[in-house]
Parts: structure tokens; sequence; C-alpha cells
């Protein structure tokens, strides 16, 4: 079972954000057949049968054994993945395109560039799974706090100085054997706690004209840098 699936194909996509084929999938985590799979779920077990096809035929879930039980064979089922997320290639049509208007300071550009971020790397994944080998990555994962919206673009300011000296130092568009990595680096506003919940220490205070705690401007975060190679 992988860590992480990546769903590229529409109907696949469809399928796994059922309601019923959700549940299915997460109860797989321990496998099961359709007869268990019922009495975990409560549910009839024809039904539970008719869905484990339909996700079996999308690559979802796969036959992990058969028990001969008598004259009867029980299929053992289990998921592919213990998580799955889905690839803006599934919706290729309306996927976001960070060239269409690139922006430092969009929080949609931020997610275009996120998007992209999975549909690459996912394909490097599905590739890489394929040919049983491992993909090339690195990422870097931080929080910061700033005291003031001042501090928080000086930050900007000094790490795109930083990023752009160390990308120019080390690119050579003239390497023979040269592979070429995407280096991304995003900064933005954790969400607070949603409406109701306890929060587990006191959130930045909003600069005047930021979203609120659910926004995703560009508050106290954190930087993500990463690079992939192509697992050919």
């Amino acid at each position: 079972m992988l860590d992480v699936a990546v769903i590229e194909e529409p109907a696949a996509a469809e399928a796994s954000l059922d309601p019923m084929r959700s549940r299915i999938l997460a109860a797989l985590a321990e496998p099961g057949s359709a007869a268990m799979l019922a009495v975990r779920l409560g549910l009839p077990r024809q039904k539970v049968n008719y869905h484990l096809k339909e996700l079996e035929r999308h690559g979802l879930v796969e036959l992990a054994e058969e028990r001969r039980k008598g004259s009867v064979t029980e299929r053992i089922y289990a998921a592919t993945a213990a998580s799955y997320v889905i690839s803006p290639s599934a919706l290729a049509s309306v996927s976001p395109d960070p060239s269409r208007s690139p922006d430092q300071l969009s929080a949609h550009w931020l997610l275009a560039l996120g998007a992209r971020l999975v549909q690459e790397v996912g394909a490097l994944v599905t590739g890489a799974a394929r040919a049983r080998r491992r993909v090339a990555t690195f990422a870097v994962d931080a929080e910061v706090r700033f005291a003031s919206a001042a501090d928080r673009m000086a930050f900007a300011d000094e790490l795109t100085e930083a990023v752009t000296a160390l990308v120019g130092r080390y690119h050579d568009e003239g390497a023979p054997q040269g592979r070429r990595h995407r280096v991304i680096v995003g900064l933005h506003q954790i969400p607070g706690p949603p409406p109701g919940a306890a929060a587990v220490s006191p959130g930045p205070r909003n600069d005047p004209g930021e979203a609120g705690g659910n926004g995703s401007g560009n508050g106290s975060g954190h930087g993500s840098p990463a690079r992939q190679e192509n697992p050919r």
C-alpha cells in the first residue's frame, strides 16, 4: 500500500468523491471482503459489492487475496493507498495555470502554483511507482511568526534575493546531462481554528486590510521550497 496515491483520471476522481465509496476506501485501510465491510459499515452486502467493483475498476482498491471457504471463494480487497490526492489534471480544462497571471503577492497565484506542484509531482510519483523507482525530491516546511507587516515584507525580500542567487549559482543551461527541476517558495497565513473550536494558542494579529484568520494572505506562515526529478 502506498502512503499517498495521486488520482489523475476524472472518472477515478468522481468515484473517490462519492460519500459511500470514500467510506469504503477508509474502511479498507484494513483489508476485508464485501461481507466484512458490510458489517463494519452497516450496509447491505450487495451495495458494498457494487461499490467495491467500481473502486477496483478505477484502481483505487485491489484484490489482496482469495480465501476458499467450502464451495465459496471469498475475495479480500485492500485500498491501494492510505490516502489519496486528486490531481488538477483530473480537471484539465479548468485547472489553474500559474502562467496566466503571475503575481508574487496574489493568494490565487500561490494556489495555482500549488496545483501545478500536485500535478507535476503526482505524475512523477505515478511514473516512479510503475518503474519501481524513487523520485528525487526535497522540501522544507517551517513556521514563522512576524512581529509586523514590515518584518514580513523584509523577510520576503531577503528570501527572494537568497533563492535568486542560489538558482543563479547552480543553474547550467548548457549541461548535456542536466535535468530541469522546479523550485517553489510559498508564504501564507496559517488558517485559524473553525468557529467554536478552542484555539491552541493566540493567533497572529491581522494587519489592517488583511483577510481574517481563515484567509490565505501573506501573514505569518511557512515557506516550502521543493524540487523534483523525473523518474525516467
